[in-house]
């Protein structure tokens, strides 16, 4: 198909980017640390560290965790919020010749089991706020090694305050037992005294395994290797140039990073992206916290805004936002989940930066689709591919579809995973045979080749941007007693675009709602808790027995 979508390109933006530029992503890293060395990298809770303090930190983790006798591709599992260890202990696991598996620190402990065992990860790196749940799954899995880090690690003298009131006064790290896990700064301080070999790395090494549900309900790794990280920051890289060109001029790209750096979206737009562009990130570890959130943007002149809708919203709906000094912001992009008009019209009018949304998947790295950067509206579509991407709108059968006709969104392009982690027929199911990835999503292509989510093709739930599954969640009720079955499905949310909600036949009739939700959260991470049950006398199926989610999604639209 010839790309339509390149007659849109803004000035300076290239039809396709060189990934053979650099002979990993390591290299374009190494590069940066030392371009920028005396520029500050990140910023959390007011202390910096400059690309010198990441190169030799990360260089001394890496050190200590070859010393493990980690062999090259070897798994790291990371499970921290946004703090400083995180960029380092990534730089480190990448530098070492391993493979980084993100974990959200969130996840119960059936969740953190799969994840480890499917991952064969054999070493972890965890903020002892969640030490608790690896204790209770370690046993059961290949770790061998942990590294327990702690809020004020990194924060100097202040640190010491910040570990105080994080155990004693706020209670927030629950007791936890792991014999020989080392300190965070014990094992970087460790390996500063040990040699650090530099391993051969290739842009066909493994650099992430980024976990992500599938149609069958099991989280799987979509593997990414070093050419699919890269080419998706210099796919970024270029795109974002035309907004940065724009004046004001900026010295230095400083990149709000609030989105979790665990996900895909944060770790490629904020972490790698800042880092090739010689920029600095603020790190948020908490942004539900919107008024200590608030106080943290009024300290900087932020350039670069990446959040999903709920965040914006969030933050627009939060006494003193309106009084923050929006003047350098040069790019907002919204990504994750949709982005509403409502929302884009407001923080257009509140910060006189318009939002551009953009599309992509764990599988892809992930931007796909994005709309222009130095955009001055929101035009309320996906936009148009990035550079050195194909997008086709296609049938059940893999066949083009004219424009303006829906169908699957199908990508291919450079930043498309090489596959599921040890899942060949699960790979099999979302590539077409001329290479494309199918996204199960149903998108419509017009003649200038922006392309607008209509649909679902999978069951899959979308709350606030991160992927819920309907069979994961209906697995645990199942589980339950007092459950005789059950289905599960997403409903429009004003605040999260989609909630779960679950229809359930009772075995026990004196079952709960509240027993229900309760009996889930233990069991599942709190955005795919079900927020809604409605009992039922049988549920719609299928003449051989499937349940028909469908039918229920169906009934709800004509319900409201």
């Amino acid at each position: 198909m010839e790309r339509i979508w390149l007659k849109q390109y803004p000035a300076g933006v290239p039809a396709d980017i060189d990934v053979n530029q650099y002979g990993s992503l390591v290299e374009l890293l190494e590069e940066s640390f030392t371009k920028f060395r005396d520029r500050k990298a990140f910023i959390c809770m007011d202390k910096s560290i400059t690309y010198r303090e990441l190169d030799e930190m990360s260089v001394a983790l890496g050190a200590y965790l070859q010393g493990k006798g980690l062999a090259k591709g070897a798994r790291v599992a990371l499970m921290m919020p946004n703090v400083m260890q995180y960029p380092v202990a990534t730089a480190a696991v990448l530098r070492a010749g391993f493979a980084v598996v993100n974990v959200n620190p969130l996840y119960t402990p059936r969740e953190l089991e799969h994840q480890l065992k499917d991952s064969g990860a054999e070493a972890i790196v965890v903020l002892e706020n969640f030490a608790t749940t690896v204790e209770k799954v370690i046993a059961k899995t290949n770790v061998k090694h942990v590294i327990v880090g702690s809020m004020g690690d990194m924060l100097g003298f202040k640190g010491v305050i910040v570990n105080l009131v994080v155990r004693k006064v706020k209670k927030m790290v629950p007791p936890y037992s792991l014999p020989g896990a080392v300190a965070f700064n014990d094992a970087v301080a460790a390996g500063r005294s040990m040699k650090f070999n530099k391993p051969t790395l290739t842009l066909d090494d493994v650099a992430f395994l980024q976990y992500t549900g599938g149609t069958t309900g099991v989280s799987k790794g979509a593997t990414l290797l070093h050419r699919n990280i890269l080419a998706n920051v210099l796919q970024n890289d270029a795109w974002l140039q035309p907004a940065l060109k724009k004046p004001p001029h900026v010295e230095q790209l400083f990149i709000v990073c609030a989105l979790p750096l665990y996900h895909i979206f944060a770790l490629t737009a904020c972490y790698l992206l800042a880092v090739r562009a010689g920029g600095v990130n603020l790190l948020i570890p908490n942004p539900r916290d919107m008024a200590g959130f608030i106080k943290e943007l009024a300290k900087y002149q932020v350039n670069s805004f990446p959040a999903v809708n709920t965040l914006y919203n969030g933050l627009l709906n939060t006494p003193g936002f309106e009084k923050l000094d929006f003047s350098k912001l040069k790019t907002s992009f919204g990504g994750g989940m949709a982005t509403q008009k409502a929302v884009a019209e407001a923080w257009l009018k509140t910060t006189g930066c318009a939002l551009s949304e953009g599309y992509g998947l764990s599988e892809t790295s992930p931007t796909l689709t994005c709309n222009p950067a130095d955009t001055d509206k929101f035009s309320g579509s996906i936009g148009i591919p990035v550079p050195s991407t194909w997008l086709s709108i296609r049938d059940d059968d893999g066949n083009e579809l004219p424009l303006g006709q829906p169908g699957e969104i199908c990508a291919k392009g450079p930043q498309v995973m090489a596959g599921y982690w040890n899942r060949p027929d699960e790979t099999a199911k979302v590539m077409t045979a001329d290479g494309y990835f199918r996204t199960g999503d149903i998108g419509v292509m017009d003649e200038r080749g922006y392309t607008k989510i209509v649909d679902r093709k999978k069951d899959m739930i979308l709350v606030s941007g991160f992927n819920v599954y309907p069979n994961e969640i209906e697995d645990v009720i199942a589980s339950h007693p007092g459950v005789l079955e059950c289905a599960v499905i997403g409903v429009p949310d004003a605040k999260s675009g989609e909630t779960v909600k679950a229809f359930v036949v009772k075995k026990d009739p004196n079952l709960t709602a509240e027993e229900i939700i309760k009996f889930c959260a233990t069991q599942l991470t709190n955005y795919k808790v079900p927020k809604q049950v409605e009992f039922r006398t049988d549920l719609p199926k299928t003449n051989v027995g499937k349940i028909l989610r469908r039918e229920l999604r169906d009934e709800k639209k004509a319900a409201a």
